[in-house]
């Protein structure tokens, strides 16, 4: 870790002070070439400016005791499966000044619009990105507590019966539709303009795929299901044996 030399100067600053109130030092000057500081920032702390870290302390909207009541609910919430929006981080950094102050939200002070964004730089912990919608029957099927007891059972069942890794699979049902294209990234001209349009061929047919894959690493050939009365040979060329 790399040393402090903001921390040194500082104490070293305050070591002259103190000499100068003392009087153990002659001047200003003569205090600052014996403890190794720049002569303004020393007199300037004479004259009463504060050092770095008050300043940054007096800029602060939060006390640190609130930051830190703030950081803990939005880490909370997050491991709810509820992180707060930027606007509800910000209202909940308002009630705390408005508790603090003792007055309604209306008149006390606020962040400002930008101060979420500084919050969240100034706690590694956090971060902030882009929700995605996520069904709350699919969270109850991800949740630890919901399917230990499942897990359980087949850990006991495989113990029972010697059950190996080549004989556990993993059994998928899916499907997706012919001839729709996704967005990618692709090279075009650099005199092109605008977005780059692929045209899809117009196929609209749904397509299921059964696929199993065992624990030890290999799977059996895919099961592929089209829509379709007669059978077509073209379906069959390069199918595994």
């Amino acid at each position: 870790m790399p040393p402090n030399h903001k921390g040194d100067q500082e104490a070293r600053i305050s070591q002259a002070i103190e000499a100068i109130h003392n009087n153990k030092s002659p001047s200003i000057r003569a205090a600052a070439r014996a403890y190794d500081v720049p002569h303004s920032t020393l007199a300037k702390r004479l004259r009463g400016q504060p050092t770095y870290q008050q300043s940054r302390m007096a800029n602060r909207k939060l006390l640190p005791t609130e930051e830190e009541a703030l950081f803990q609910w939005v880490i909370s919430m997050d491991e709810r499966g509820f992180p707060p929006w930027i606007s509800a981080v910000r209202k909940m950094a308002d009630i705390l000044l408005s508790a603090r102050a003792g007055s309604p939200t209306n008149t006390s002070p606020t962040v400002g619009e930008n101060w979420v964004r500084k919050f969240v730089n100034h706690h590694e912990q956090l971060q902030s990105k882009y929700t995605r919608k996520y069904d709350y029957q699919r969270a109850l099927c991800e949740d630890p507590k919901a399917i230990s007891d499942w897990f359980r059972l087949v850990e006991n069942t495989r113990a029972k019966y010697g059950i190996p890794d080549e004989d556990v699979y993993n059994f998928d049902e899916t499907g997706f539709q012919m001839g729709v294209i996704g967005t990618a990234k692709v090279v075009t001209g650099s005199q092109r303009a605008g977005k780059a349009l692929v045209t899809q061929p117009g196929n609209r047919e749904w397509v299921t795929a059964v696929e199993a894959i065992n624990a030890s690493g290999w799977a059996l050939p895919p099961m592929i299901i089209f829509a379709g009365k007669m059978h077509q040979a073209a379906w069959y060329d390069a199918l595994p044996p």
